[in-house]
C-alpha cells in the first residue's frame, strides 16, 4: 500500500513539474538594426514594446528582448547572433538587411550572413521567424532578383516562420514600393516608421509571432 502510494506521488510530482514547464514564460529576441530598435520614437512606441503590448493583449505568455542595433548589416547581425542567442532565449525574430541596401553592399554577402545567423540559431535549438526586405530598383533587377530571394529561399532551407517584408503591415494603407503613399506614416526622414505606422506594422508581425510561439511551446 506504502508502495502504491508513493508510486502515486512521485507520478503528481512529475505532472506538476510538467505544469511548470510548461507554465514557464516564452522568450524571444529582436535581431535587429534601427527598425527594430526603435529609432527617433519614445521607448514605448518602438517596435518590440508595440508588439510586446500587441502580444499580451492577445494573452501571449511571452517576453520580448529588444537586440535591434541602429545602423547594423547583416554582418553585424552575424557577429552578435551568439550572444543574443543566451540559454533563456526560446525564440528569434530576424529583421536585418536594410543597411545592406543602403550601402549597396552584394547580396552573396547578405546572404552568407543571414544563412550564418540562421545556422546558428538552428545549433541552439531556437525556432526563428525571419522578416524580409525587398531592394529597391535602382540597384538593377539582376540585384534586387538576387537580393529579394534570399529570405524565403532561406527561410524554406531552414524551416522558419516569415514574413516577406517589415513593412507589409503598410500595404493596407497605400504602396510599400512607394514610400510617398505612406508618407503619414513615416517620420522625417522618410525610412524609419512613426508610432502609428509601427502600430500598422505589427498587424502583420503580430500573428506571425503567435505562430512562432506555437512552435515554441508545441
Amino acid at each position: 500500500m506504502r508502495k502504491a502510494l508513493a508510486g502515486i506521488v512521485f507520478i503528481l510530482a512529475g505532472l506538476a513539474q510538467a505544469g511548470v514547464a510548461r507554465a514557464e514564460q516564452v522568450v524571444i529576441a529582436a535581431l535587429g538594426d534601427s527598425l527594430t530598435q526603435g529609432y527617433g520614437l519614445p521607448a514605448a512606441q518602438g517596435f518590440v514594446p508595440q508588439l510586446q503590448a500587441w502580444l499580451d493583449a492577445q494573452g501571449a505568455d511571452v517576453r520580448l528582448i529588444n537586440a535591434g542595433v541602429s545602423g547594423d548589416t547583416t554582418a553585424g547581425g552575424l557577429s552578435r547572433v551568439a550572444w543574443t542567442l543566451t540559454p533563456e532565449v526560446d525564440g528569434m525574430i530576424v529583421a536585418l538587411g536594410g543597411n545592406d541596401l543602403l550601402r549597396g553592399l552584394a547580396p552573396e554577402q547578405a546572404r552568407s550572413n543571414i544563412d550564418g545567423i540562421l545556422q546558428a540559431a538552428d545549433t541552439a535549438k531556437v525556432e526563428v521567424l525571419l522578416i524580409g526586405m525587398a531592394a529597391p530598383g535602382n540597384f538593377g533587377p539582376a540585384y534586387k532578383s538576387q537580393f529579394d530571394a534570399i529570405y524565403p529561399e532561406l527561410a524554406a532551407h531552414y524551416g522558419s516562420g516569415y514574413l516577406e517584408s517589415f513593412f507589409a503591415g503598410l500595404s493596407a494603407v497605400g504602396d510599400i514600393s512607394n514610400p510617398l503613399t505612406l508618407k503619414d506614416y513615416f517620420q522625417a526622414d522618410g525610412v524609419h516608421p512613426n508610432a502609428e505606422g509601427v502600430a500598422l506594422i505589427v498587424t502583420q508581425v503580430g500573428p506571425k509571432v503567435l505562430a512562432l510561439i506555437d512552435e515554441i511551446t508545441g
